[in-house]
């Protein structure tokens, strides 16, 4: 189990990208619109600098639903390595099973 502070600061990460996903979205719109005038390019570019580092989706970091483990975590079960392995033993992901060969 990671410790409870970081997971707890990546919940507020993703609040604040959804918060301001869509003035984020028009700003970076006006800076590659070609037909704003530099003016206007430079006014989006300085606002979006204003904008809280948080809010940046890059800065997330996907972790485990039951752990908290930052690495190792597959995004289509949203679990990490150890614990999608535990959950397959104990069949609960359907259609998953060890390989054996």
């Amino acid at each position: 189990m990671s410790k409870l502070c970081m997971v707890n600061r990546e919940v507020k990460r993703a609040k604040l990208v959804s918060k301001y996903a869509d003035k984020r979205a028009a700003l970076k719109k006006t800076i590659v619109d070609p037909k704003a005038s530099y003016e206007e390019k430079a006014a989006a570019q300085a606002a979006l600098q204003k904008l809280p580092r948080d809010a940046s989706p890059v800065r997330q970091r996907n972790r485990c639903e039951l752990s908290g483990r930052p690495r190792g975590v597959y995004r289509k079960f949203g679990l990490c390595r150890n614990k999608l392995r535990e959950a397959t033993m104990r069949g609960d992901v359907p259609g998953l099973r060890k390989a054996s060969w």
